[in-house]
């Protein structure tokens, strides 16, 4: 008795068809590679960068290397990596190719599709990192930029209370726009903010008091306070009015050229630049590298002190004492 089955097209996190290595390896390399971006990998910004990387390498080793998915050997993986600092990318970025190559691998033999990991015994570029390249703002200019901005208009104490938020509890950019109404709360006398981080987790910070005094313009001035479950920082409507939907990490970045520009602070700030300044900043008010590794919410002491440049002072001290 034959049995009629539907067709299935599984398509990538991307809603691309599945590459067409992968499609020709047969159905169960197709289901183990879907399964890879959905249930391996939970954070989307992860999965689409690893979906980027991963089919780029596949098209290149069907187009340009001719190899079938169960062809792939150690050799052809490194190639690959030649290839793309040949191509100019930074070694950072080649890492993180590398990185994802690997882990598609791994989730292969791990499933029973492939034999070995070719991509393994591949080494990535040597690239070490003692200071970080973020650019930072020192506690005056970071002053400046806060005051410079027109509270005047709800966009104004939007972006101040946005601001005050990442600078005052070292938050990432895609902690902050994540939070709701309700991840700002009152417990005994003290006031939270409760931060959503990667991997599902949720980083609870006390309030600075300026954090607070802007929040609370902000909240008060947009209707926001009862608005529990609804997202705390909104985009802005063509009225310039508070719309309903939430922020992103794009239009964050803009907002903070935007008013870096407006306060000549020059354009070379970014989302990344008042994590850094609120920890450099903390530093050098005798702060201690545990502690900020605390409220940064850093798996890695080493991470934390990327984001401090409490040496470049140190350093411009010992400079000027060249009288020439």
């Amino acid at each position: 008795m034959t049995k009629n089955h539907t067709e299935i097209v599984i398509l990538t996190p991307s809603n691309r068809a599945l590459p067409a290595l992968v499609a020709a390896a047969g159905p169960k390399a197709s289901r183990r590679f879907v399964e890879f971006f959905t249930a391996n990998i939970r954070n989307k910004n992860t999965r689409e960068a690893y979906s980027r990387n991963i089919n780029a390498f596949l098209v290149w080793c069907g187009d340009e290397a001719g190899m079938a998915f169960d062809m792939i050997e150690p050799v052809v993986v490194a190639a690959y990596v030649e290839k793309l600092l040949k191509d100019g990318l930074s070694k950072p970025t080649v890492k993180q190719h590398l990185a994802a190559i690997r882990m598609l691998f791994d989730w292969m033999v791990t499933g029973g599709v492939l034999a070995v990991n070719p991509a393994s015994a591949v080494r990535g570029p040597k690239y070490i990192i003692k200071k970080g390249k973020t650019p930072v703002l020192t506690p005056e200019e970071a002053r400046l930029l806060l005051d410079s901005i027109d509270v005047s208009e709800l966009s104004g104490l939007r972006d101040r209370a946005l601001l005050a938020m990442m600078v005052y509890s070292f938050a990432r950019v895609s902690a902050v726009v994540g939070m709701n109404v309700e991840d700002y709360y009152q417990q005994g006398k003290r006031w939270w903010v409760r931060l959503h981080e990667k991997g599902g987790k949720h980083h609870e910070v006390p309030a600075h008091h300026k954090t607070k005094e802007y929040l609370d313009a902000y909240l008060h001035a947009a209707g926001l306070a009862d608005q529990k479950s609804t997202p705390l920082w909104r985009s802005l409507t063509k009225k310039r009015g508070l719309g309903d939907s939430r922020m992103n990490r794009q239009d964050v970045f803009r907002m903070i050229k935007k008013r870096c520009r407006q306060a000549a602070l020059g354009a070379a700030a970014n989302c990344h630049t008042f994590r850094a300044t609120g920890i450099t900043a903390y530093m050098l008010n005798g702060g201690t590298l545990e502690h900020a590794q605390a409220i940064a919410a850093h798996e890695s002491p080493r991470t934390t002190k990327l984001y401090d440049r409490t040496s470049d002072e140190i350093t411009l001290d010992e400079i000027e004492r060249i009288g020439i």
